[in-house]
């Protein structure tokens, strides 16, 4: 019976060296992991070699399968490139995590620069608290994330920071002891933030209310519950008040962050993106008047 190297399984295989690991490829293909070590036996029976091993918990490239690779990229590279040549090449898939933070302000008009910058790729958007984002992006769920922090990895670029800024509800005064804090559930960058600014002004506080998810912080800082810090770009959010009886905070550094293996041309052109969102946000007036 003549073998065949099928495209599917090659892009599969493809996906485990470039995503480092079975679980990620499945994650970036949607597919499930079963059928990925599938395809991968389907090349193995179809070369009659050993493709990839298992090293302890992990999985590692055999000579043969290092020799397949260089084949299969090459494999791919035609196929997609005879697709394109009739106009039927599927669109590349760009996966961007960000907090909800601002989001309202950013991503309309980052998806807006990345359509234009990065032509043949379909770019989708996951809303999630930082911790669940950074999990994702590191089993291959995400290819960038916009987070909250220092650029103090490799795989991060720092692209500008975020004004931040107190809300209150209409009326709300502060009591003569310490000051109620409305925030997010730990960990969270906002929430040390705002503690840690009292603190450096020898203002006491507590922790008021908190809730998982930005709406919540929001309802809690509305009923009255507290004082939110949170970084709106300008933008007052429904039933808030500024608050400004209490000490500015700085602003946080935000930074856009790449998973193992995205392509330098991705990551490079979102970061752009991003920081020309930032600079149009943070002064309007000035970038309509340049």
């Amino acid at each position: 019976m003549e073998q065949v190297l099928d495209i599917v399984p090659l892009r599969s295989f493809v996906a485990v060296a470039d995503r480092g690991g079975f679980q990620r490829a499945a994650t970036h293909l949607h597919l499930s992991q079963a059928a990925v070590s599938q395809h991968v036996r389907k090349l193995e029976a179809a070369t009659g070699r050993r493709l990839v091993e298992r090293a302890g918990r992990r999985s590692r490239f055999t000579i043969d399968g290092h020799q397949l690779l260089g084949y299969a990229r090459r494999l791919l590279a035609l196929h997609d490139e005879a697709l394109d040549a009739f106009g039927v090449a599927e669109e590349e898939s760009v996966v961007i995590g960000s907090t909800e933070h601002a989001a309202a302000q950013l991503l309309p008009r980052l998806a807006e620069l990345l359509g234009s910058s990065l032509p043949g790729h379909r770019v989708r958007y996951r809303l999630d608290r930082g911790t669940a984002l950074r999990q994702a992006l590191g089993t291959g769920g995400l290819d960038l994330a916009l987070l909250l922090g220092d650029a103090d990895h490799p795989r991060a670029t720092a692209v500008g920071s975020l004004d931040l800024t107190w809300y209150c509800a209409p009326g709300w005064t502060r009591p003569d002891g310490p000051v109620p804090l409305v925030a997010f559930d730990n960990p969270c960058a906002l929430r040390s933030r705002a503690l840690e600014t009292l603190a450096e002004y020898g203002i006491a506080a507590e922790i008021g209310a908190e809730a998982n998810q930005l709406a919540g912080v929001q309802a809690a800082a509305a009923a009255g519950q507290g004082v939110a810090l949170l970084a709106t770009l300008g933008t007052t959010p429904e039933g808030l008040v500024r608050c400004d009886d209490l000490p500015p905070p700085d602003p946080i550094p935000l930074a856009c962050w790449h998973r193992e293996g995205l392509p330098a041309m991705v990551s490079g052109r979102a970061s752009v993106a991003l920081e020309q969102v930032l600079r149009v946000n943070r002064f309007p007036r000035m970038a309509r008047g340049a």
